[in-house]
């Protein structure tokens, strides 16, 4: 028997994270950059992680990446993941800089690799809002 697919939940958001799930239900991965510092971030928040400025943009990323590091889980007790495993949950490294912590899906689990070119696709939930994950590039 093939696994299923991880049941993703509508995320919760606020004020700060609105943009980066809207843009995924839009199969846009959305970043911040700071105009001050040009610092590129995620997680979305309110002001600069680097230097705490408020002037923040938000733009669309390419959405390609490389497998920073992974693990296969093969137990998970959570209902939502429970009856996915074997799957892989990874660190990848965004090309415009941010890490992001994602699944790796598309693929089969042993074929994931550091360094793995990804690029995102996302899971469109009941209020338009996406979640990201990666598959092979």
């Amino acid at each position: 028997m093939s696994p299923k697919e991880i049941e993703y939940r509508t995320p919760s958001t606020n004020w700060q994270t609105l943009a980066f799930w809207e843009g995924c239900g839009r199969g846009e991965l959305v970043l911040q950059r700071c105009q001050d510092c040009g610092i590129v971030q995620h997680r979305p928040r309110g002001l600069c992680a680097s230097c705490l400025s408020s002037s923040l943009d938000h733009f669309v990323a390419s959405g390609r990446a490389k497998v920073h590091t992974f693990t296969i889980t093969h137990q998970n007790g959570m209902p939502a993941f429970r009856d996915a495993c074997p799957y892989v949950l990874a660190y990848v490294d965004l090309e415009e800089g941010p890490r992001l912590m994602t699944h790796i899906v598309g693929c089969a689990p042993e074929s994931v690799f550091i360094d793995m070119a990804v690029r995102a696709d996302f899971v469109i939930t009941d209020k338009d809002l996406g979640i990201p994950r990666f598959v092979p590039a």
